[in-house]
């Protein structure tokens, strides 16, 4: 009888966590929790003013401290930026086809090099020149400790998926140029436009005339039109059943062509992304030496810079914020998840079944998708190399500013992954608890702070002053605004750093601007306060207000435009 008894359990378990009340559940409790933290300063001035004000004063100390450690990173995460796309990641990929004797070759030279002069500045030159010789010895002796688990470079293909909609051949050529100038031989590319029925004759035609000007520029050009209200698929379409109807027309190509599908590198692309030159030979190192590919997905960093001079200031901090943090993100690698580009072999997306296509945010969501289908057993490695991508501009000042909220308020509903985080991890037994936990920390945490972080900054400090008139009479009522703004002001000088970062990383300016515009680059900081509430917690807590009501979030197409 126990015996039965245990047997039936997994049955029983999966009923409840296939059960619609309990999904329902999990889709209530982040925007229940956000809304009740964010009207905790309400209620406790009220009944415990005195514990609200030193819970106040030790969540700004602990962002203080974590402003620290984030600009610690943006510091490190810029460095890495710099010294990766530095790299002939072309010489590095030849290396591979031999490891060993690129070895010899690189412990000769750095045992015969020695200083020949006296010289201080020959000297100089030598001890620089003597440090990365070691430093490449050290990658070399790696890399032959597990040499028979590298894949030969010559046999590895990259499939490059533009998604596109309705956007003309302005905004979506210079990606594929981009492509093109990549230091990366282009036979090994297969480039898939990934265009949608609903953009209409304009984008069969945009199509039809990108292939025939480029076809013969890659090892092969395919054009995918993804027909318009697919059963099951989410409404208004999005990029996830756009691309996963690709990729599913590439899997097909490959089998064809008796590919390997392991030797087959996927890299998904918005319309307006533009590779630097070096992504392409860089995925195709880090996918070559790691032992795990199969597990692993491909980070590069996503920096809104295209267009940076020409949208309005409130969308260059919204685009500076959304290009500094996947650099911080990407030193934190454990907390690293997939967003807008990213790479994953074939092999990895047959046995995923590709990219969701319910979800609005196929991008995140992919990262559990694989989380799950590898039993824990996945990574989103950080590659530091910069995919450009467009800021929010749309062809009207009112209507750039809506498309920029609706863009962040679908990012934000990510928080839809909690559900689904949950059920498979009561699900799937091969995970351990504590790395379930970890993930499901880091997720909840990420979107709670999202919605609750910058309104309690701004806000929650002068709660008990205004709404506790007993309160109010105490020393403590007074010092508590001044204590906490003395505390935020130190944290803000991380500001700073993000300021100078983002000069640092600003492109040529355009001709047509005089350069006054660089007061107006320095002076639009004083918008961060306005624009994290604005744009970050107004977006999160809108998205998971929608998810707790069950009024489900579809695709909204970002639309851009082109500033002549």
């Amino acid at each position: 009888m126990a015996q039965a008894k245990t047997s039936q359990k997994p049955a029983e378990l999966h009923r409840v966590t296939d059960s619609r009340w309990f999904y329902r559940l999990w889709e209530i409790i982040p925007g229940f929790v956000s809304w009740a933290v964010i009207l905790s300063p309400i209620y406790l001035s009220l009944i415990a003013p005195v514990g609200l004000a030193y819970l106040i004063i030790a969540f700004d100390i602990m962002w203080l401290l974590k402003s620290v450690r984030m600009s610690w990173a943006l510091i490190r995460g810029y460095n890495r930026l710099q010294y990766i796309t530095a790299q002939d990641w072309e010489a590095n990929l030849r290396q591979l086809k031999d490891v060993s004797a690129a070895l010899q070759k690189t412990e000769a030279e750095y045992a015969e090099l020695a200083p020949k002069s006296n010289q201080r500045v020959n000297q100089v030159h030598l001890n620089k020149k003597k440090r990365w010789l070691r430093g490449e010895v050290e990658r070399l002796r790696l890399l032959e400790s597990h040499e028979a688990t590298i894949l030969n470079p010559d046999d590895l293909y990259q499939v490059i998926i533009l998604a596109a909609y309705n956007e003309p051949p302005e905004i979506i050529e210079p990606s594929v140029n981009a492509i093109l100038n990549s230091d990366y031989d282009m036979s090994r590319v297969i480039f898939v436009m990934a265009y949608e029925q609903r953009g209409g004759e304009a984008m069969a035609k945009t199509a039809r005339e990108l292939q025939k000007k480029y076809h013969k520029q890659f090892a092969d050009y395919l054009a995918v039109c993804h027909p318009s209200d697919i059963a099951g698929e989410l409404k208004g379409g999005g990029k996830g059943p756009n691309i996963t109807y690709a990729g599913r027309a590439v899997k097909d190509y490959i089998e064809k062509k008796a590919i390997d599908p392991e030797k087959v590198l996927v890299t998904t692309v918005d319309a307006d992304n533009r590779l630097h030159k070096r992504y392409l030979s860089r995925l195709s190192y880090a996918y070559c030496i790691n032992p795990n590919r199969l597990h692993t997905s491909f980070q590069p960093i996503a920096l809104f810079l295209n267009n940076i001079w020409d949208v309005p200031a409130p969308i260059r901090v919204v685009a500076w914020g959304n290009s500094i943090w996947p650099m911080i993100e990407s030193i934190r690698a454990p907390r690293l998840r997939n967003f807008a580009t990213h790479a994953q072999s074939l092999q990895t997306l047959i046995d995923t079944d590709f990219w969701s296509v319910t979800s609005p945010v196929e991008d995140g969501h992919q990262f559990w998708r694989t989380y799950f289908t590898y039993d824990g057993d996945h990574v989103a490695e950080p590659l530091f190399v910069p995919v450009y991508q467009d800021a929010v501009l749309a062809a009207r000042y009112h209507r750039t500013f809506l498309a920029q909220y609706k863009q962040l308020r679908r990012w934000a509903y990510g928080v839809s992954d909690v559900p689904y985080m949950v059920k498979n991890s009561i699900q799937n037994k091969q995970i351990p608890w504590g790395n379930k936990l970890v993930q499901f920390g880091r997720l909840f945490e990420g979107h709670f702070s999202w919605a609750t972080v910058p309104v309690l900054l701004t806000f929650a400090a002068w709660a008990p002053l205004f709404l506790n008139p007993s309160f109010n009479q105490q020393v403590l009522a007074h010092q508590l605004p001044v204590v906490a703004s003395r505390l935020l002001t130190f944290a803000t000088a991380g500001i700073f750093i993000t300021i100078w970062i983002s000069f640092l990383l600003l492109p040529t300016k355009p001709a047509r601007y005089h350069h006054i515009k660089f007061v107006s680059m320095l002076l639009q900081w004083i918008l961060m306060p306005v624009i994290g509430i604005a744009f970050g917690s107004f977006a999160a807590i809108d998205a998971q207000t929608r998810l707790m009501l069950g009024r489900y979030l579809g695709f909204t197409v970002t639309e851009k435009a082109v500033k002549k």
